[in-house]
C-alpha cells in the first residue's frame, strides 16, 4: 500500500491565502476566531463542520457550512472542490471517536484507513493531508489566522518559575521530548524530580489528574509538540481547563514549547493561572528558562 510519508515537526512555508478558504471546523473556539480573522482580511470561508464537535453559530459567520461525520473524508473534500477552496485548514478539537459505536465511514475515509501502517493520531491526520492534497487542495496552519492564540517565547504570567520548578521542568522536558520521539504523547508532569503522569492515548487533562494521585504539592507541567506532528493539522493546546485541573492536582508551573501550542483565551488562561499562583513560560529550548 501507499503510505503517507512521516513527518518531523512539519511547519511548510506558508503560500499566499487565497479566497475562499476551506475550514474543517472542530470544538472549542479556535474555528470561530479562524472564521473573525479571515473575514477581517477579506477572506470568504467554506466550512465543514464536524457533527457533535462544531458550533452551529458558525454559519451565520461563513459563506456556506456542510455538517459532516468525522469518518466522511470524500464528502469534505468533494464539497471543497465544489465550493472552489484551493486551501484548507483544519481548527478545533475532536473528542477520540469509537469506532465501534456509530462511527461511520466513506469509502474515501476507509482507503486512507487501508494505507496507514498504525491508527494513532499522527497517523491518521497524516493519512487525511495526504488525501486532500493529492486532490490539489493545499493544505494550510491553522495558526496563520489564530496568530493572537500562538505562545510566543517567554514568560507568560507575572510571576517566574522558581528553582524547584525549573529543575522540575528541566527532567520533564527531556522526557516529554522522548515521548515525543516515540509518537507517544506531548506531556509530563514533574514534582520533586520525579516523573509522576505520562500522556499517552488518554490526553493531557487525564494526565493531569492522574498526577494528582501522587502525594505532594508542586511540580509542573510540560507540553511539547511530538517530533512528527504535522504542525499545519495538529498544535498542541492548552486553555483555562488546563489550569482548572492544575489547580486540582496542586501543580504550580507549566512550560509549553514557543511558536507551536496554541492557547484558548489567553488573557482568560493567564487571569487564571495568575489567581492560581501558577507560572507559565513558553521556550523554544530548554536552555531558555
Amino acid at each position: 500500500p501507499i503510505v503517507p510519508p512521516p513527518m518531523n515537526n512539519v511547519a511548510v512555508s506558508p503560500s499566499e491565502l487565497v479566497s475562499p478558504i476551506g475550514l474543517v471546523a472542530g470544538n472549542g473556539r479556535f474555528p470561530a476566531e479562524f472564521v473573525e480573522n479571515a473575514k477581517a482580511r477579506g477572506l470568504e470561508v467554506v466550512i465543514l463542520a464536524l457533527n457533535g464537535e462544531a458550533d452551529p453559530a458558525l454559519a451565520a459567520h461563513a459563506r456556506s457550512i456542510t455538517w459532516v461525520g468525522v469518518g466522511q473524508l470524500g464528502k469534505i473534500i468533494k464539497t471543497f472542490r465544489k465550493e472552489g477552496c484551493r486551501q484548507v485548514a483544519f481548527a478545533g478539537g475532536v473528542r477520540r471517536v469509537n469506532f465501534v459505536d456509530g462511527f461511520r465511514i466513506d469509502w474515501v475515509g476507509l482507503r486512507m484507513l487501508s494505507r496507514l501502517r498504525s491508527f494513532n493520531d499522527d497517523s491518521i491526520l497524516r493519512g487525511i493531508i495526504h488525501s486532500v492534497e493529492s486532490k490539489g487542495i493545499e493544505v494550510i496552519a491553522a495558526s496563520r489566522l489564530l496568530e493572537k492564540s500562538i505562545a510566543q517565547p517567554g514568560l507568560l504570567t507575572h510571576r517566574a518559575l522558581t528553582e524547584s520548578e525549573i529543575a522540575d521542568v528541566k527532567i520533564g522536558w527531556e522526557a516529554a521530548r522522548a515521548i515525543g520521539n516515540l509518537d507517544i504523547g506531548q506531556s509530563v508532569v514533574v514534582r520533586n524530580k520525579t516523573i509522576i503522569a505520562v500522556e499517552a492515548v488518554e490526553g493531557t487533562d487525564a494526565t493531569i489528574k492522574r498526577a494528582a494521585l501522587v502525594k505532594g504539592n508542586g511540580g509542573a507541567l510540560i507540553k511539547l509538540a511530538k517530533t512528527i506532528q504535522d504542525l499545519r493539522i495538529d498544535l498542541p493546546a492548552i486553555g483555562v481547563q488546563t489550569i482548572e485541573q492544575m489547580k486540582a492536582s496542586r501543580l504550580t508551573a507549566i512550560v509549553v514549547e514557543a511558536k507551536k501550542t496554541l492557547i484558548m483565551d489567553p488573557q482568560a488562561v493567564v487571569k487564571a493561572a495568575a489567581e492560581n499562583d501558577i507560572a507559565i513560560f513558553a521556550a523554544d529550548r530548554i536552555e531558555d528558562l
